[in-house]
């Protein structure tokens, strides 16, 4: 083994020991939840890996889903009366490969009942603020910025607001085919094509309170325009974190799911089977919010590398 890989693996171990001792100082509790569900991801933008269980129908259904996240899982111990739990193992995502994803991964992924999006960004970074400084990365401060205020201080117009016309025109360089595209999509490449290759590389802070339409899993609260209590974390240029102000009414959640499926369906994407198990315990699961953290995407800004494989002891295509 060269002194490069083993400087890789004492450094990974040692971003886990320090996420373990947090969570252990505050008294949330580390879990271990399934990696195979009859129920899968229906977020329109992720694609999911299945697997085909042989053995006695007694087990359930023949088609599985590996996970993209532990999330739904997670929320099932929340209602049952875990309290705060965290998460740290493999999630897959099909399709996603390169200098900045890879289809397995590492997430760390935690809850803590009573919290808003506001109290559980300040745990993030602080969290992140003390791995930093075990690898010399010094964070002075996370700073927060509205989604609406980090497009316009980039973009220069209000991303609630602008017409879609307005959305493309600064993406007429890269010469996307806007076929199809809705905008969300817009706002997406706006994010991943102009905003993010000029963020700075050393600094750190959260974007907060994501247009209804994206919000996911996470409570929409009313206003002009109403908004959805999600929040990302970046470090440099990467976007490390995404968290929610947990949803816990299930009719509404079911038709966010539904509203996915209808898209994938249009797209002609696989149709994973909805969580009905989580829908039926959601209305127990206690108010919390949640959040879930790459650790590779982590351990790549904490030494500096300018892709993955400098953090992964075997890529996707090595294994």
């Amino acid at each position: 083994m060269s002194k490069a890989v083993r400087e890789r693996l004492l450094e990974r171990a040692q971003i886990e020991s320090l996420v373990r001792n947090y969570f252990r100082e505050r008294a949330v509790l580390e879990v271990t939840t399934p990696v195979l569900s009859r129920a899968g991801n229906t977020d329109v933008n992720i694609e999911s890996f299945r697997a085909h269980y042989t053995g006695p129908a007694s087990g359930g259904a023949a088609t599985r889903w590996m996970r993209t996240s532990p999330e739904f899982a997670l929320k099932r111990l929340l209602a049952a009366g875990s309290g705060d739990v965290f998460e740290l193992g493999p999630v897959f995502r099909n399709g996603e490969y390169g200098p900045r994803h890879n289809p397995e991964f590492t997430m760390l992924e935690w809850y803590r009942v009573g919290f808003d999006h506001h109290q559980l960004m300040d745990e993030v970074a602080e969290l992140v603020t003390l791995i930093a400084g075990a690898f010399g990365r010094m964070l002075a401060a996370v700073p927060r910025i509205s989604f609406r205020d980090f497009y316009r201080e980039h973009l220069g117009f209000d991303p609630f607001t602008a017409s879609v016309t307005e959305l493309a025109a600064p993406l007429t360089a890269f010469a996307i085919a806007g076929d199809g595209l809705n905008r969300d999509d817009w706002l997406d490449l706006l994010r991943t094509h102009c905003i993010e290759p000029v963020l700075p590389a050393d600094g750190a802070f959260l974007v907060y309170d994501f247009p209804a339409s994206q919000a996911a899993l996470a409570r929409v609260r009313d206003g002009d325009p109403p908004v959805a209590e999600r929040f990302e974390l970046y470090l440099g240029r990467f976007e490390l974190a995404n968290g929610y102000h947990e949803l816990t009414d299930a009719a509404d959640q079911r038709a966010r799911f539904e509203r996915d499926l209808a898209i994938r369906t249009q797209r002609g994407s696989a149709l994973p089977a909805l969580d009905e198990n989580l829908l039926q315990v959601l209305p127990a699961m206690p108010a919390c919010a949640g959040v879930a953290l790459g650790v590779e995407r982590l351990h790549q800004w904490l030494v500096g590398a300018e892709n993955l494989d400098a953090v992964m002891t075997l890529r996707f295509d090595q294994a």
